[in-house]
């Protein structure tokens, strides 16, 4: 892998600027190191991809500006068999380094600086701060043991010795830091995290089933301030063991042809919900806790679902752009509350939220606002 270089500094060209100050860091960084199996997304299921069996298809996919798949469910690209093809959710990843770059950028560090890293994944992000910043200014935290001890000795081998810790990021940190960096959503803002965050100091995260970004900085109170960034991502959601817990896969089933205790012709077109980031975001501060599915047969058919814990859902179905036949039932109307959603996006042009003030209470309860507009999460 001699000629790994030329790809970084391809890499490099490709996702910096000229005068950047992360172009070094970028095209310094064996990021090949850091993903030497990875699982390819087909359409009858993953299949893994091995590295150093083919060195020129994993330069390419190394140093090429991508998502590099490492884990599904409980299953490490690592640890897996060729004829293995894991059912399940991602459960790490190697960032696109352009998102990677995107976040720490949001993170205003600077020289001298103590910088948290949460979410190792594969610890090419890590590299990048170690890089710029000094093994001794940063520390890269995961909740997977695995994820950690690969991290460290694949950061040895590129020459760097950042501090790799496994940790639960909702439980008490060891340690304080000026900038906290989340690689991962979060559903609320931990009271731990806020407690590492030394006064001044800047969080930027992620929030769970939205596409905001937020960033804020620590007040003497213990809270924190800021805004929601004029910028847009989206993270895997934090767990606490090897897997997430079991989700709503049986409720879907039931709900596959079920007829509603409503059943309406819907106004606007069925549509990925989870693709639509302005819409999900918005629906999932007004509503939080919803679960999607979506299918799309060869004959145009759409079919949206959307599940709720308290027991409301609704499906709907339509040939391509057609108005919707939608089925609902339980205690509130999830297609309707989409539709609500839709028609102000459609009528004013815009959902806002980005640059909209934020307020972390020190107990983690983040509000959002602007005017008499107030979300609140956890």
């Amino acid at each position: 892998m001699n000629d790994w270089r030329k790809h970084a500094a391809a890499l490099a060209e490709n996702v910096t600027h000229p005068q950047s100050r992360w172009r070094d860091a970028v095209a310094a960084t064996p990021r090949h190191l850091f993903v030497p199996r990875w699982w390819w997304k087909e359409q009858d299921g993953p299949v893994l991809a091995d590295g150093p069996s083919n060195p020129d298809l994993w330069m390419r996919v190394a140093y090429s500006d991508t998502t590099i798949l490492t884990r599904i469910g409980p299953l490490h690209a690592d640890h897996a068999h060729p004829d293995d093809h894991p059912e399940g959710l991602p459960t790490s990843s190697a960032t696109l380094p352009s998102l990677t770059l995107q976040m720490y950028r949001h993170a205003r560090p600077a020289e001298g600086m103590d910088i948290l890293d949460v979410g190792t994944g594969s610890g090419y992000g890590a590299a990048l701060l170690a890089h710029r910043f000094g093994n001794e200014h940063v520390t890269t935290i995961d909740v997977d043991p695995y994820l950690t001890k690969a991290a460290t000795e694949r950061l040895a081998a590129a020459n760097l010795t950042p501090r790799a810790l496994t940790a639960d990021v909702t439980e008490p940190l060891l340690g304080q830091w000026d900038r906290i960096v989340c690689t991962v959503s979060l559903p609320r803002i931990p009271r731990s995290l806020l407690a590492a965050l030394r006064t001044g100091g800047r969080l930027v995260t992620t929030i769970a089933n939205t596409c905001l970004i937020i960033g804020v900085e620590k007040t003497e109170d213990g809270g924190a301030v800021g805004r929601v960034e004029r910028d847009w991502a989206g993270f895997m959601t934090t767990r606490h063991g090897d897997d997430y817990p079991p989700g709503r896969a049986e409720r879907f089933a039931e709900l596959r042809d079920q007829k509603g205790e409503e059943v309406t012709t819907g106004r606007y077109p069925v549509l990925k919900v989870m693709e639509a980031w302005d819409l999900w975001t918005m629906l999932e501060l007004t509503f939080p806790g919803i679960a999607h599915r979506y299918e799309q047969g060869p004959d145009g058919q759409r079919t949206a679902w959307m599940v709720h814990a308290d027991g409301s859902w609704a499906r709907a179905e339509a040939h391509r752009t057609d108005p919707p036949t939608v089925h609902q039932g339980g205690p509130r109307r999830l297609w309707s509350e989409l539709e609500r959603i839709r028609h102000k996006l459609n009528t004013e042009g815009s959902l806002g939220l980005y640059g909209y003030r934020v307020r972390v209470e020190p107990d983690g309860v983040c509000r959002i606002m602007q005017g008499e507009w107030v979300a609140t999460i956890g």
